[in-house]
């Protein structure tokens, strides 16, 4: 590890260097991911969109981080932080420049279905922080990067209106989203030059295999398959929102050869994981290199109810605060932009707390708390001072983000070689959790959407008793065959 003790803030050397860059990438991931969010009334006029093709430009932009949080985390143990992300950024930016030069709502939606797969920046930056920080240091770090790199959406929304402003005319907001597309191409550049994936003399440690995450027995070969059915579940859920049952985007072939194509894909999946792992059947996994999938498993349970009603309220509580206190858009837009300014202290407190308080007992604190928060939601209605009730959707956003913070202060400690696999598959949890929350949105009341939210986080702190506090070390081979401790305490 880095030999500069601590973590400063306003260090720009080491460890910390490589931490400030890592949240400046994740960052303007964020800000161009959720470039179209605050200009999506201009973007409409200007390209003549209903109300159902605005929705599924909204849809359609999440699709694609799904599998894409899964794909990334694997190359990102493959390859390597510092290429992963030089490509990401990079590479996004093209679906960028698509999305500013689009004329229909055809090229639009392609666009933003490919700009789902910058939404797995984050993934990266787990990996590499894990690299270069301690374990009593982790969760900070990567509540910080989390944190500060998440409130890249709420920078965008506050200056891409005024950016597209400044260039005016009707074309102002295609020079916006261009200008996200070439800050991510410039820092794909300054990123490349100025990182490594470890700190001097550490090694790197990749995969035994690519192609599925590696388990260490019989039963975790089989939870593993459970666990990615929610994911392939999720995607089942907006080829239906796509399909004439929901905006009509997909024909009713199309939508059939999505189904079919999304079963075929899993069974792929379950021959991969069987490719990587059928050794567990015939000979167990020395209990030195074992580790417990469960773990993996009850962290993306978590971020589903964290991450996910993340998403989903900072998609619908402007307009929420709107319609219980009568208030115009702008003004409930901004009182609902303080749940996501949270963020910034939020999630960094909530890594602070694990590295100082544990891993399980902060985030069994913080997910009753999570409950509590939604369902003190579920009973905001009109008679309730608006002071009141900003405050408690303010409350409940530090419990959410704090959860997310101490969620990913306990992955990079489960298997050091898998970590952006791990991440991977716990972020694109988030994503599912969002899909659904969206889709009962859709069809129930304000309070039971927030009631539905806090029965989930209960689930979560069921399923969180279960979970084993990291302590010891984890073992890794090195290339030359010899063994290295990383302790997780």
């Amino acid at each position: 590890m880095s030999e500069q003790a601590g973590i400063k803030l306003w260090s720009f050397t080491g460890k910390m260097k490589t931490l400030h860059l890592s949240w400046m990438a994740f960052f303007i991931t964020f800000v161009v991911w959720f470039n179209h969010a605050p200009l999506l009334a201009v973007i409409g006029d200007s390209l003549g969109l209903t109300a159902s093709e605005i929705k599924t430009l909204l849809i359609l932009n999440v699709a694609l981080t799904i599998p894409a949080r899964v794909i990334i985390g694997m190359l990102t143990d493959r390859y390597g932080p510092k290429l992963t992300y030089t490509w990401v950024l990079s590479l996004s930016s093209i679906p960028c420049f698509m999305f500013a030069a689009a004329d229909s709502f055809e090229q639009a939606a392609i666009s933003r279905f490919l700009l789902g797969f910058i939404g797995a920046g984050f993934v990266i930056g787990i990996r590499m922080v894990s690299e270069w920080f301690p374990a009593n240091e982790l969760g900070t770090a990567e509540g910080i990067y989390g944190g500060w790199g998440n409130f890249g959406s709420a920078a965008g929304a506050m200056t891409l209106p005024a950016i597209a402003l400044l260039f005016g005319g009707e074309d102002g907001w295609r020079y916006a989203i261009a200008l996200t597309g070439l800050m991510s191409l410039t820092f794909s550049v300054i990123w490349y030059f100025n990182v490594d994936d470890t700190p001097k003399g550490s090694t790197y440690f990749k995969p035994k295999q690519t192609g599925a995450m590696e388990v260490t027995s019989k039963n975790d070969f089989w939870l593993l398959l459970i666990m990615k059915l929610p994911m392939y579940g999720a995607l089942a859920l907006l080829t239906w929102k796509l399909s004439p049952n929901g905006v009509s985007l997909f024909s009713e072939q199309t939508s059939i050869i999505a189904y079919i194509a999304l079963v075929l894909l899993f069974l792929f999946e379950v021959k991969q994981t069987y490719k990587v792992n059928g050794h567990v059947f015939k000979q167990p996994v020395a209990e030195i290199h074992q580790y417990k999938f469960k773990q993996v498993a009850i962290l993306n349970v978590l971020y589903f109810a964290t991450f996910g009603s993340e998403l989903a309220v900072v998609s619908m509580l402007p307009l929420f605060f709107a319609d219980v206190f009568s208030l115009d858009m702008v003004y409930a837009g901004l009182l609902a932009s303080l749940y996501a300014f949270m963020n910034l202290m939020s999630r960094p407190g909530g890594g602070w707390i694990s590295d100082k308080f544990g891993r399980k007992k902060t985030l069994l604190i913080l997910t009753a708390g999570l409950a509590a928060g939604y369902l003190t939601m579920s009973a905001i209605d009109s008679s309730w001072p608006l002071v009141l009730a900003v405050i408690a959707a303010m409350a409940c956003s530090f419990f959410v983000q704090a959860g997310e913070g101490a969620v990913f202060a306990a992955v990079p400690l489960i298997k050091r070689r898998l970590t952006g696999q791990i991440a991977g598959m716990t972020g694109a949890y988030g994503n599912v959790g969002a899909v659904v929350y969206l889709t009962v949105l859709s069809m129930v009341s304000y309070q039971q959407f927030f009631l539905v939210i806090a029965a989930t986080a209960v689930v979560g702190f069921i399923t969180l008793l279960f979970m084993e506090e990291p302590q010891g070390t984890i073992t890794e081979v090195k290339e030359d065959g010899s063994i290295e401790l990383i302790s997780v305490t």
